[in-house]
């Protein structure tokens, strides 16, 4: 029986002692990778910090020491959510399974349910299963109409400060491209993102409002030091790219604060040398890429009585040899545009992986998950090293291999040096909610 390795919560000084991690995630000088990426460490934790981290040795440090097969990986960062919208599929099933479907289910829902409570019952629960997962930060959309723009936003700073210490929340406005040329909307936006974080953005389309939209944003963002976060060409028609005149706004603008764009799956299908023109704006833009395998395999080709002739994401292979930052994400968790999904950052990478192909080696695509979102969403350097906080995931697979083909393997997930109790909150607590019983 395969079980993980759980040192005891009184335990304030311990060691792993040669376990695998991959060599990206890691601040240790002559690591030596196998043909996975995967180098052996030992890892001290004292108290509430990694004391010690440095290559395999033989010798028996005079502290409790667990030495049995593992893998090491820090906790995760989920940069692209949607917690507003999350675990109304009950109530709101998009029955036909596609992007329009979705989009006449989600503002139905919105209009009839989403009161503060609503929202902060459902954030509140997508909040306890991405923690137990052993996820530490998130950034999440909130659609922004009307009053639901407060409300959402208020339900989203309270949920901030309840989760402070444990889940590390972000927040960014969600609304298409033409509401920014709107005062009055502009103006409800722009001061709940001056009350709740720094971030603005919105859905980008083509249309007369695309470049005076952007130029809106951009102008405001730079104005108040804000940073970017936009959806873009969620779509498998070949003829849409807003994302180049994202990029090639952010040029003219001589923008230099961080920029994630979401989505793009209709690059895949451009023209090579489009693609490739694209690609270079972007890079030389210094944007960053989130692509959102599992909702976009869902979404994205679907016809009735059709197989998918595509996988839906975006050309993440292309952007990454460009040398544009790429990272994957968990998006909608059971809600219209995904039925399925429970904020796992370890089913994303797994399922990511398949998808995209992320392997041979697996060890080399081990940051999109980990350090380039931390870095996308500005947040320290997720890299493991000494003197950083004891917080990261222990898993019993001796290779990527082995983690990637058993999705049941149990996790360990130490926050401040402690395993938590990572126990799963039970969907009956979403009962309380109309519509959402069974």
């Amino acid at each position: 029986m395969i079980e993980a390795i759980r040192p005891p919560r009184h335990l304030r000084h311990w060691w792993l002692k040669d376990i695998r991690v991959p060599a990206c995630l890691i601040a240790v000088p002559d690591a030596v990778s196998d043909a996975e990426g995967l180098t052996r460490v030992d890892l001290e934790v004292v108290d509430d910090t990694i004391a010690t981290l440095r290559p395999a040795s033989w010798d028996r440090p005079e502290a409790a020491i667990f030495h049995e097969p593992g893998l090491l990986l820090p906790a995760f960062v989920d940069a692209h959510t949607h917690l507003d919208k999350g675990h109304i599929a009950p109530r709101a099933p998009n029955l036909s399974g596609t992007f329009a479907g979705a989009l006449e289910a989600v503002p139905r829902d919105r209009e009839a349910h989403w009161t503060a409570s609503d929202v902060s019952a459902r954030m509140h629960f997508a909040l306890a299963s991405a923690y137990a997962h052993g996820t530490h930060a998130i950034r999440t959309h909130l659609d922004c109409k009307d009053q639901q723009t407060r409300i959402s936003y208020e339900a989203f700073g309270a949920a901030r400060d309840a989760w402070r210490g444990k889940v590390e929340l972000q927040a960014s406005p969600l609304f298409p491209i033409d509401l920014a040329l709107d005062d009055v909307h502009m103006r409800s936006v722009g001061e709940m993102v001056s009350t709740f974080g720094d971030c603005l953005g919105a859905v980008t389309f083509p249309g007369p409002a695309l470049q005076p939209g952007l130029d809106r944003l951009f102008r405001l963002a730079g104005d108040k030091g804000w940073r970017l976060d936009f959806h873009a060409d969620e779509t498998d028609d070949p003829g849409v790219n807003t994302l180049a005149a994202i990029a090639q706004t952010a040029l003219d603008h001589r923008f230099d604060g961080p920029i994630l764009v979401g989505h793009c799956c209709s690059l895949s299908l451009f023209p090579d040398e489009e693609r490739k023109r694209t690609i270079d704006l972007v890079a030389r833009a210094g944007i960053s890429i989130v692509s959102l395998p599992l909702c976009n395999m869902y979404l994205q080709d679907r016809y009735p009585g059709r197989t998918p002739h595509w996988r839906g994401i975006t050309a993440l292979h292309e952007l990454k040899a460009a040398g544009v930052p790429v990272l994957i994400a968990s998006d909608n968790t059971r809600d219209p545009f995904y039925a399925y999904g429970d904020l796992d950052m370890a089913e994303v990478w797994r399922l990511g992986t398949r998808i995209a192909q992320f392997d041979h080696p697996f060890g080399v695509w081990a940051g999109t998950v980990f350090t380039t979102p931390a870095e996308a969403l500005g947040l320290p350097d997720a890299r493991l090293r000494a003197g950083s906080p004891a917080d990261f995931l222990v898993v019993p697979a001796r290779s990527l291999s082995e983690f990637m083909a058993r999705p049941a393997l149990p996790r360990t997930v130490i926050r401040g040096g402690v395993a938590i109790d990572a126990t799963l909150p039970g969907y009956e607590r979403l009962d309380q909610l109309e519509g959402l019983r069974p």
